[in-house]
């Protein structure tokens, strides 16, 4: 796998994200491309404009989920949408840069809001085949 892929997976009310990759930080950047892949084509955003996100938790499930939600800040305060992930992970703190661009509803299509990463089906593990995975469920 060279820099990993996402997927989308079923749950009752919301949408599961998923990012797997060689490394945590891969598959964070891969989760973060599956949150956008919710609200719009990731491909229609161009990466023009960057911000810089930082932070830290108690262990690495709690920094995947407070990485999204750092993302979305970003997106509501910023009305912004994103589409390249930069992440480093040191120990239990987390560096990254997106790169987007403001929103505009006629390019973006955007279909829905996500409101917050929750806790619910949160995994930060390794597969059979050596991977990472990074997943939870976002409330739309």
């Amino acid at each position: 796998m060279a820099d990993g892929n996402w997927q989308h997976f079923h749950h009752q009310a919301d949408i599961g994200v998923r990012g797997i990759g060689s490394t945590p930080a891969k598959a964070f950047q891969q989760g973060a491309f599956a949150m956008l892949a919710v609200i719009c084509d990731p491909e229609k955003v161009e990466p023009i404009t960057p911000v810089e996100i930082s932070c830290n938790a108690p262990d690495i499930e709690l920094l995947f989920v407070d990485f999204l939600n750092a993302i979305v800040y970003e997106i509501a305060t910023r009305c912004m949408l994103f589409s390249k992930f930069k992440v480093k992970i040191d120990g239990n703190n987390l560096t990254a840069t997106a790169w987007g661009e403001p929103v505009d509803n006629e390019k973006h299509k955007t279909a829905v809001e996500v409101k917050a990463a929750t806790y619910t089906q949160l995994a930060v593990k390794k597969d059979a085949e050596g991977n990472y995975i990074a997943q939870c469920v976002v409330d739309v």
